[in-house]
């Protein structure tokens, strides 16, 4: 994976000194590739319940390739989508890309900010993809004030499935989580694990409602 190096754009959100990886804001309407959550650590970018990356460095031993090292002296874990009946398994309802980093072990109260620019003022549906061991609940935050409520998440466990790890790498998408209402221009975001966790998060996708 290569990184591109852009001008860090400075977000002001009263105190904030988080800064957008890798060097710019996201854009919304979009994606918002989850593992690419602000640089500042602990309790001002993320709230992680270790210290441990269990994917990057752990899971993913290093040995040079950046999808095994991403970001792996941080606690958010981050592992990536694999092949040879991994992430490519039977039992996705959508097939991920391979090779696509993504957020897991997650633990309720946990959180993750993201720098974004809004290019357009209005309500966004709030799609996610992503793999989830039982029924979960999310929250999006806008500006640390404005929320989508409780989005549940529907659990992809299937009982076909025998292979007992598995059951944390059975893709699906939901294009309509919830709905969020947001001001033009940079601001700040905050994805939080509310119930259940045993989720894996790729990616949230933005889109201008129609009401």
């Amino acid at each position: 994976m290569i990184l591109l190096a852009f001008p860090v754009l400075l977000i002001a959100c009263n105190s904030y000194k988080g800064k957008p990886f890798p060097g710019i804001p996201q854009e919304i309407p979009g994606k918002v590739q989850c593992e690419f959550y602000d640089l500042g650590g602990e309790g001002m970018t993320y709230h992680d319940t270790d210290s441990i990356n269990n994917g990057s460095g752990k899971l993913n031993p290093v040995n040079g390739n950046p999808l095994h090292e991403f970001r792996m002296d941080e606690a958010v874990d981050i592992s990536y989508t694999k092949t040879n009946g991994t992430d490519d398994n039977p039992y996705n309802d959508v097939m991920p890309e391979m090779n696509q980093l993504y957020v897991g072990w997650t633990e309720p109260g946990e959180w993750i900010k993201y720098s974004v620019n809004v290019k357009e003022a209005g309500d966004y549906t709030i799609g996610l993809m992503y793999t989830c061991n039982g029924d979960g609940g999310i929250e999006v935050l806008a500006r640390d004030s404005v929320t989508s409520g409780l989005m549940q998440v529907k659990s992809t466990h299937k009982d076909a499935d025998t292979v007992a790890w598995r059951q944390w790498h059975h893709w699906n998408k939901a294009d309509m989580l919830g709905k969020i209402t947001l001001k033009e221009g940079m601001q700040v975001i905050t994805l939080k694990t509310v119930k259940n966790g045993n989720m894996n998060y790729d990616y949230l996708e933005f889109r201008k409602s129609d009401k």
